[in-house]
C-alpha cells in the first residue's frame, strides 16, 4: 500500500512537470501572445480543469478575454466568450478585480460562485455568468504577473462530477502563471521594440525631392517578423550641377549597428556626391575609401545614379554599383529590363579596386525602378525567379500612378517577411505634344 502511495506521489509530481514543460513550450513557440495563450488553455483542458479562461489587460488596462477552452465545446456559446469585457472597478470586490490589481491567487469554493445578479461589479458578474455557463463547482483564479506588473489573470474551473480544486493546487497554478506571463511579456516587449525600431528607421529616410518634371516616389516596409531595424536606405537630392541623384543602398545586418552605419553612410554619400559632382563610379569609390577607414568590419551595397535632362529634352540615367541588385526600367508600354552595367564590388570589399559606370537613355514616360533584395529574394528559390517575378509585375503596372506603382509593387509581390524591403522610383515625363 505505502509503494503505491509513492507510486501516486512520483505520478503526480511527472505530470506536474510535464504540464509545465508543455505550458513552457507553448509560450515559447511562438510571439503572438493570444496564439499562445490559447496552446495553453488546449493543453491544460482536461489535465487541469474542466475548462480555463485566460484574460489580459491591454496598453490602456482594460480587460480582454483572449481564450475560453472548455472540454465539451459544446458549452461554449456562438463567439467563444471572448473579447472585451468591462474596466476593473477603482474599488475591486470581485475575485477577478482584485486578482488583476495583485491578489491572489485565489481558490473560489461553491461557496463562492454565486447568481451573476448579486455580483459586486460588473467585471464580478461576467465572471459569474462564465461560471454559471460552463459548469462550475470550483475555480481558482490567478494573476499572470511579470517584472512586478499583473498582465492579466488566468481562470481553471471544474465541474461538481470532478475532484474539487484545493489549496494543494495554488502552486502549481501559480507556476503556471509564472510561464505564461514570461510569455505574455516577452511578447509585448518584442511588440514596444519592434515599433521603436520602425520609428527609427522610418525617421533616418529622407523626404523626397520635388525636382522640375521628374517624379520621384519611395516605399519602405520594415520586416514583419523581427524587432530588429535594418540596414536598408533610399536616398535622392539634387546636385549643385542640376543632376538629380537616386541611391539605393543595404548595410549587412540586422541591428542597430546596421542602421547606424547607414545613415552614415548615407551622409557621407551626400556631402561627396555634391562636392565632387563627378560620375557614379568616382563618387562610389571614394564612399568605399571613407567606408573602408570608418567601419573596416562592415560590408554594404550601395547603388549611386545621376538623373539628367539635355538640351533637346532627353532624360539618361548614368549609374554605379556596388554589389546591389541592378535597375530595372519599364517603358510605358510594358517593356523592362534591367540596366546591367556599372557592376562592382560591394563596399568594404576592396576600395583600392577601380569602380565603373554605365550610361542609359531613358524613354518619355518611363520608371526606373532600385530596390534591395527583399523585394525579390525568397528563402529557398532561386533569384532568377524572383526577379523575373518584379519585371511581370512591374511591366502590368507600367502605366499606372508612381504611386500607385510602388504600393501595388510592394503589395504584390510574394513576400515571407524576413527582410526588410526599401524601394525608390523615378519617372520621367511624357513626351511633348507633337514630338516624334
Amino acid at each position: 500500500m505505502e509503494d503505491f502511495d509513492v507510486d501516486q506521489v512520483v505520478q503526480r509530481a511527472l505530470d506536474r512537470l510535464t504540464l509545465l514543460a508543455e505550458t513552457t513550450t507553448a509560450m515559447t513557440s511562438t510571439l503572438d501572445s493570444h496564439a499562445a495563450v490559447r496552446r495553453v488553455c488546449r493543453i491544460l483542458v482536461p489535465q487541469l480543469a474542466d475548462w480555463c479562461a485566460v484574460d489580459l489587460l491591454d496598453d490602456n488596462g482594460r480587460p480582454r478575454r483572449v481564450s475560453v477552452v472548455h472540454r465539451d465545446p459544446g458549452r461554449l456559446p456562438v463567439g467563444g466568450l471572448t473579447g472585451l469585457l468591462p474596466d476593473v472597478p477603482e474599488h475591486p470586490v470581485g475575485p477577478l478585480s482584485r486578482v488583476l490589481v495583485g491578489a491572489g491567487p485565489l481558490l473560489l469554493t461553491s461557496a463562492d460562485i454565486s447568481s451573476p445578479d448579486k455580483a459586486a461589479d460588473a467585471l464580478h458578474a461576467r465572471q459569474l455568468e462564465m461560471f454559471q455557463q460552463l459548469g462550475t463547482d470550483t475555480a481558482v483564479v490567478a494573476p499572470v504577473r511579470a517584472r512586478r506588473q499583473v498582465l492579466g489573470a488566468l481562470t481553471i474551473g471544474r465541474s461538481a462530477d470532478r475532484a474539487p480544486l484545493t489549496a494543494d493546487d495554488l502552486a502549481m497554478v501559480e507556476d503556471l502563471t509564472h510561464r505564461i506571463a514570461l510569455g505574455v511579456d516577452n511578447a509585448r516587449l518584442h511588440r514596444e521594440t519592434q515599433h521603436i525600431a520602425e520609428r527609427l528607421q522610418r525617421s533616418l529616410l529622407p523626404t523626397l525631392p520635388r525636382t522640375g518634371p521628374l517624379r520621384l516616389a519611395a516605399r519602405y516596409a520594415p520586416a514583419a517578423t523581427t524587432a530588429e531595424v535594418g540596414g536598408d536606405w533610399y536616398d535622392s537630392f539634387p546636385l549643385p550641377n542640376g543632376s538629380t541623384t537616386m541611391i539605393m543602398g543595404d548595410v549587412t545586418g540586422h541591428d542597430l549597428r546596421a542602421a547606424i552605419t547607414m545613415s552614415q553612410l548615407r551622409n557621407m554619400l551626400r556631402g561627396i556626391g555634391c562636392d565632387r559632382q563627378e560620375p557614379p563610379g568616382h563618387i562610389l569609390r571614394r564612399l568605399d575609401l571613407a567606408h573602408h577607414a570608418l567601419y573596416p568590419q562592415a560590408t554594404a551595397t550601395c547603388l549611386y545614379a545621376l538623373l539628367d535632362q539635355d538640351d533637346a529634352g532627353t532624360w539618361t540615367i548614368t549609374y554605379s554599383s556596388a554589389g546591389h541588385p541592378p535597375p530595372l526600367l519599364v517603358t510605358h508600354e510594358g517593356d523592362t529590363h534591367y540596366l546591367q552595367g556599372g557592376r562592382g564590388l560591394l563596399l568594404g570589399v576592396d576600395p583600392d579596386l577601380p569602380r565603373h559606370h554605365a550610361t542609359e537613355t531613358l524613354p518619355p514616360n518611363s520608371t526606373v525602378l532600385m530596390y534591395t533584395d527583399g523585394l525579390t529574394e525568397r528563402r529557398g528559390e532561386d533569384l532568377t525567379h524572383g526577379m523575373t517575378r518584379l519585371r511581370q509585375h512591374a511591366a502590368a503596372l507600367a502605366r499606372e500612378d508612381l504611386d500607385t506603382f510602388c504600393d501595388e509593387l510592394l503589395t504584390g509581390m510574394p513576400n515571407d517577411h524576413t527582410d526588410d524591403v526599401a524601394l525608390l522610383a523615378a519617372r520621367t515625363p511624357p513626351a511633348p505634344q507633337g514630338a516624334g
